[in-house]
């Protein structure tokens, strides 16, 4: 079930960019023009679809803001307002992360971990195109925050 959610959650970026899964060609050579192309297409249709969203966001609030005499009205309407400042704050920061992973195509940086400069593979990069670590290093800094926190 969780490797079918990873999959769900591929496509939903992908559908989110209107863009269908890359097609790698025989010989290809990793991150490419074609693929820095693809991969910037997807980054900003989703940096677009987020501000969007968050302006959608702002004038509900604006727009349902009352006063209501019951306390437990009022209680409900903070806590609905509050779950949306997370999410928009979760998002505003989604924002800067592909923001600077924008930079990182520009700058032809772009598909390469961090930590050891192997590459990160466009599989990977489709599920979570803000990547900036191989699964290797990803899964060991995982484990270390796990030994950190537990």
């Amino acid at each position: 079930m969780k490797k079918k959610n990873k999959i769900l959650s591929s496509l939903n970026i992908l559908s989110i960019a209107g863009v269908s899964p890359y097609e790698i060609e025989p010989k290809e050579e990793y991150m490419n023009k074609k693929q820095l192309l693809h991969f910037k297409k997807i980054l900003q249709s989703w940096r677009e679809q987020l501000i969007n969203k968050d302006n959608h966001n702002i004038s509900y609030i604006q727009d349902e803001v009352s006063k209501f005499p019951d306390p437990i009205d009022r209680a409900t309407q903070e806590e609905e307002f509050n779950f949306e400042l997370r999410n928009r704050d979760r998002e505003r920061k989604l924002i800067k992360k592909i923001e600077m992973t924008l930079i990182k195509i520009k700058k032809n940086n772009f598909g390469y971990c961090q930590s050891c400069d192997i590459e990160i593979g466009l599989k990977r990069l489709e599920a979570r195109p803000t990547a900036n670590l191989c699964i290797d290093c990803k899964t060991l800094a995982e484990i270390r925050e796990k030994q950190i926190a537990g």
